[in-house]
């Protein structure tokens, strides 16, 4: 959550360096309250360390445009303290037609991302930590814009995702190299200069060696990301590091270490999984049961099938399957499953419980992805409200009942997260 002025939301502690397995093998918050981030050296504890910035790269400035409105409280979650929320979201996946609107929406001299976002921002904001997605490669220029097979998303949509309310994003994806080790750091300058914490690709050896840690509530939350590969597209030469590939032995390596370097609860992104499968696969199944038998990880966040999958809870922690699309352009009308057009947001309330922080429980915020404006609408409010358009009341009506359907499919787990 970020807020325009002070208030209880997630600090970006640091990048902690630590070590990422080989490809082939496998801040406080200041008077305005932004993000800003500490370095620590390896193996150190995070907390208490100076401020200063870690990257040497120097970022775009954000893009221009009118003031953003005043950013919503995050509600109370208890006034001991020892509890606070996190959110997350699937796939941020700007195809052309999605762009173009974007343009539009910056009366054709800018891209501008916020109105898509509109509809979600409060319960977005209105966590302790949220984080976000993204697929796709941003462009420092926003020249030689595109969609798939090859993307190439303005920058811009950093700028949405600030306004929106993330306090960082998960970067590892299959499209992550579309654009070489360029668009790696375009990217990550594009975050940079939003004060957005990412995690999953990186510019350089040393960056790909670090984690974000996030203060929250007295808590200290890791983030990881990594991706099953890169659609064919080659690592680029010389940077194996440039992404984070699965390796579960890697990945259980890296929690080790941020634990060691002050993590209180680890989170670990996926892309992963079967495109358009509402189902998880075995090996989805399998990575899952061996990462949540350490002790080290906490909590699964699925992005890439495109559609939702379910969630399964292991003890007192969670592994969900896929979020879905938050943003794209997939529908029927590209010969898509209605799926494509259904989200999440996921919200999960962790808890101080015999001194761990542990996962609570598990809901999901249904979202929808209206073709055309490309509006992201929370379902279940939206047909709570009169001012929702009734051409719309039918297809949000089905969207909820599809979600509801994938939340309950999974065998012994049917109750494992609640639909709102």
């Amino acid at each position: 959550m970020r807020q325009a002025h002070g208030g209880s939301r997630a600090v970006l502690l640091g990048v902690v360096a630590l070590s990422v397995a080989a490809a082939a093998a496998e801040g406080p918050t200041t008077a305005a309250g932004r993000t800003v981030a500490t370095s620590v050296a390896p193996g150190a504890s995070a907390v208490g360390s100076p401020i200063r910035w870690p990257s040497p790269w120097p970022s775009p400035s954000p893009s221009p445009g009118p003031s953003p409105s005043p950013r919503p409280s995050a509600p109370p979650t208890g006034a001991d303290g020892d509890a606070f929320t996190l959110v997350a979201t699937g796939d941020l996946l700007i195809h052309g037609p999605v762009a173009s609107r974007a343009l539009a929406d910056g009366d054709g001299k800018r891209y501008d991302f916020r109105p898509m976002l509109r509809k979600v921002r409060p319960i977005i904001a209105g966590a302790d930590l949220a984080l976000c997605h993204i697929e796709t490669p941003m462009s420092a220029d926003d020249r030689d814009i595109s969609g798939y097979p090859i993307f190439n998303t303005p920058h811009e949509l950093a700028d949405a995702v600030a306004w929106a309310g993330y306090d960082g994003c998960s970067t590892a994806s299959n499209h992550s190299v579309d654009r070489g080790l360029a668009g790696v750091r375009d990217t990550l300058h594009a975050l940079d200069a939003r004060r957005l914490a990412h995690a999953g690709t990186a510019r350089s050896a040393t960056e790909a060696r670090r984690i974000e840690l996030h203060a929250v509530k007295g808590a200290v939350v890791a983030h990881l990301s990594y991706t099953y590969g890169t659609n064919g597209m080659p690592v680029p030469a010389g940077a194996p590091w440039s992404v984070n590939l699965i390796s579960i032995r890697g990945i259980l390596a890296d929690a080790r270490r941020a634990r060691a370097a002050g993590a209180t609860f680890v989170v670990v992104s996926l892309h992963w999984g079967e495109e358009y499968r509402t189902e998880p696969t075995a090996t989805q199944l399998s990575q899952a049961k061996v990462l949540l038998a350490s002790p080290d990880v906490d909590l699964i966040l699925g992005d890439h099938v495109h559609v939702q999958q379910p969630v399964e809870r292991v003890g007192d922690k969670y592994v969900v399957y896929g979020m879905g699309n938050l943003l794209s352009n997939q529908s029927p009308a590209a010969a898509l499953a209605p799926q494509t057009q259904d989200g999440a947001i996921v919200g999960v309330r962790v808890v101080r419980r015999a001194g761990r922080w542990v996962a609570g429980g598990v809901s999901i915020t249904a979202t929808y992805c209206q073709i055309g404006p490309y509006t992201v609408w929370p379902v279940t409010r939206a047909l709570a409200q009169a001012s929702t358009p009734a051409s719309l009341r039918a297809d949000l009506t089905a969207s909820l009942a599809r979600t509801k359907a994938i939340y309950a499919s999974l065998k012994g787990h049917r109750h494992d997260a609640s639909v709102l």
